[in-house]
């Protein structure tokens, strides 16, 4: 697969992977160390609800080969109570907690509630993007559609902020495909195959389901962004691939058939596996 391409899950430490992913038996403080051994790139969820403190970076670094990729949510503090406004003092604060993984940073995701929509935050907009930092890659997921207009696709354009592009078409509606707007606004793409998340929860805010396995498979929606993808790669520098559990129902599985549909073929370890299926050699894990 072109090395442009980075393709990862939103977030590595489901414990549902627990037996179908990572080894039974395997700490969960050796999971991100397998899953950077079999993938190049992951979403990190947990930043949207804290700033990491400076261990944890340092274990992301030492857990990753040097071509890893991590892309990071902004805090919600930043995103759904500040709403973008006044909050230059927690970006940067955030910002300096990433500065020592930034040789292995994709973009850092300013995912916006549907909430936030332009009629009453289209000058907020405006003036965060004239404050963000030079040196960084940022995106921005808007999830209301009134965003949807040129002016505003200009607006990222003029301070190089990716568009972020998301899959959140129901199963029924994946022929249609999330193709009508998918503006090209920086020398990067983010790409978010998130899944109808209408269904992911019941009415207690309980999940529905256990991600183990395929449940709602998209092989037409996985084969159409592979090709989509191709065609971006000669306007852009790289290309960064966020699948959620929720897209297919096992995110593993969909990296895997999206990097085959790319030309690269990806092992995944052996269900319901042990630790001493794995050999150790220093710091690289190899499956047997």
């Amino acid at each position: 697969m072109n090395r442009q391409i980075h393709i990862g899950s939103c977030a590595w430490t489901y414990d549902d992977w627990r037996g179908p992913f990572y080894p039974a038996d395997l700490p969960t403080g050796r999971w991100l160390h397998l899953y950077a051994q079999i993938f190049r790139a992951v979403e990190v969820d947990s930043t949207f609800y804290a700033v990491p403190p400076p261990e944890t970076v340092a274990h992301w670094l030492e857990a990753t080969p040097a071509e890893f990729r991590f892309t990071c949510k902004a805090p919600k503090s930043i995103t759904h109570q500040k709403r973008l406004r006044d909050c230059g003092e927690l970006l940067s604060e955030f910002l300096e907690a990433l500065r020592p993984l930034k040789p292995k940073l994709g973009p850092v995701l300013f995912q916006m509630p549907p909430s936030f929509a332009p009629e009453k935050s289209a000058t907020t907009l405006r003036d965060f993007l004239g404050e963000l930092p030079q040196g960084w890659r940022f995106a921005i997921e808007f999830r209301h559609e009134g965003w949807h207009q040129p002016r505003f696709v200009k607006m990222l354009e003029d301070h190089g902020v990716c568009w972020t592009w998301g899959d959140l078409t129901s199963v029924e509606d994946q022929a249609r495909g999330p193709f009508e707007f998918l503006p090209e606004t920086a020398n990067f793409l983010l790409v978010r195959l998130m899944g109808d998340l209408k269904n992911k929860y019941v009415g207690s805010g309980q999940r529905r389901f256990r991600y183990t396995k395929t449940m709602w498979p998209r092989t037409g929606a996985v084969e159409s962004w592979a090709v989509r993808l191709k065609k971006h790669l000669e306007t852009v520098s790289d290309i960064y691939v966020s699948v959620s559990n929720h897209f297919e129902g096992f995110a593993p599985a969909t990296m895997r058939r999206l990097a085959e549909s790319l030309g690269e073929e990806v092992a995944l370890p052996p269900r319901n596996a042990s630790a001493e299926m794995l050999e150790t050699d220093g710091k690289q894990l190899t499956l047997l």
